[in-house]
């Protein structure tokens, strides 16, 4: 009991750790996250659309975009889509620009202030959801996972896009050292808080890899489970059902 106790506290410290840290830069989050990736996550996200077009271009279909951030993801979502897009993160100030970009681009995206640990959205309620670069900010990403699975339909698929682990060898040292050198100093020097960016290749490192990230989505019960790599792992998708 007293360690379960402890986990809690811990889990609860560090959400309001990571809150604090993106209500920070949520100012220059957009600009830091297109200048950092070179614009590639822009085509990381319209794969991501891509795996979902059939439930997209059902008009009874319901899908929600967990830990949202400013709105890309969602908002490349709702693009041509004729279900219908949710939004839905624990940090106000993220969710203040994701309704100004979705209200400038006229996309109706009912936007949710909530914790991904503890959705205030009923089970069998989606008929797809999908988290971007968020997983890994979760206190415990399997307790997160399962959260996930309790709100999607049977048959409802989850995609994960996150950073992951680089298959190249070569490249693989290059980017490393891009991440955790450059990416602190560019990230700090433009949005105020080098501790932020200092945190991200941080985050990435301690994270699951590919295979990992599989076997945990299956141990919870996702089935068909596969994922893809994107530019050399750098990112991976993860795709999973529920049955």
């Amino acid at each position: 009991m007293a360690e379960t106790v402890r986990d809690l506290d811990q889990e609860v410290r560090h959400s309001l750790a990571v809150r604090e840290m993106f209500s920070g830069i949520a100012r220059r989050y957009d600009v830091l996250n297109h200048v950092l990736s070179l614009n590639i996550d822009k085509v990381w996200r319209r794969k991501v659309r891509a795996e979902l077009v059939e439930v997209l271009n059902r008009e009874d279909a319901q899908v929600i975009d967990v830990a949202c951030g400013t709105g890309d993801l969602a908002l490349a979502l709702k693009s041509e889509a004729k279900s219908k897009i949710f939004g839905t993160d624990f940090c106000r100030p993220m969710l203040e620009f994701a309704k100004s970009k979705s209200e400038a681009e006229e996309a109706e995206i009912p936007l949710i202030e909530a914790d991904a640990m503890r959705l205030p959205l009923a089970d069998n309620s989606f008929d797809a959801a999908t988290i971007g670069f968020g997983l890994r900010n979760l206190p415990n990403v399997e307790h997160g996972l399962i959260e996930l699975h309790r709100i999607l339909k049977p048959g409802g698929a989850l995609v994960v896009l996150e950073f992951s682990s680089p298959s190249v060898p070569g490249f693989r040292q290059l980017f490393n050292f891009y991440f955790r050198r450059i990416t602190p100093v560019i990230g700090g020097a433009v949005s105020g808080s080098r501790a932020a960016y200092t945190y991200l290749p941080g985050s990435v490192a301690k994270f699951l890899d590919q295979i990992e990230l599989a076997d945990l989505m299956k141990k919870i019960g996702f089935t068909d489970v596969k994922y893809t790599n994107l530019t050399g792992g750098i990112a991976a998708i993860h795709i999973g059902k529920k049955s």
